[in-house]
């Protein structure tokens, strides 16, 4: 299924207001501990601001994990121009947090055609989730694997690669 030119170059606005403090919200539980309440769902991604130098963080859905590689998959649903995407293209080693362990990562950038195969796994497991990740981001998907796989090829994916040791 073909997307039309305009609706892979769509992406959603940037949140403010009350919007951008719920979406901050689960950062504040991660520093205050409770990282675990988010199970592997979700993880705390530290960055580095690639103008100012700044410590960021930015809480992200786990797209896909692998224990045995110790790498976490994540989707910049903003689009590639979502800071927190633009800062590893810039520095591609940080930390993440997963529930209270921080764990050493190397970002890895995913090609459309892994995205794609990243994507369609994620509907067979969360197929409701995946939908209105795609209906967010302008994707227009009919629930079949094709469609799946080809918003996948629009949609930034970062593999998140740890030599398997936390740090305390």
């Amino acid at each position: 299924m073909r997307q039309p030119d305009n609706a892979t170059s769509h992406r959603p606005r940037l949140p403010s207001g009350w919007r951008r403090s719920a979406l901050r919200l689960p950062i504040l539980l991660f520093r205050a501990g409770l990282g675990p309440v988010f199970g592997r769902r979700f993880l705390l991604l530290h960055h580095t601001g690639r103008v100012t130098g700044a410590d960021r963080h930015v809480a992200l859905e786990v797209v896909a994990h692998d224990p045995a590689e110790v790498s976490w998959t994540v989707a910049s649903g903003f689009g590639p121009k979502a800071d927190w995407y633009r800062n590893l293209r810039h520095r591609p080693q940080t930390i993440v947090q997963v529930g209270n362990r921080h764990y050493a990562v190397d970002a890895v950038f995913l090609t459309p055609g892994e995205g794609a195969k990243v994507m369609a796994a994620y509907a067979v497991r969360h197929p409701r989730t995946a939908r209105r990740l795609c209906a967010f981001m302008g994707l227009a998907v009919d629930g079949s694997a094709a469609s799946f796989q080809e918003a996948g090829t629009s949609i930034p994916f970062v593999r998140l690669d740890s030599s398997g040791q936390h740090m305390h």
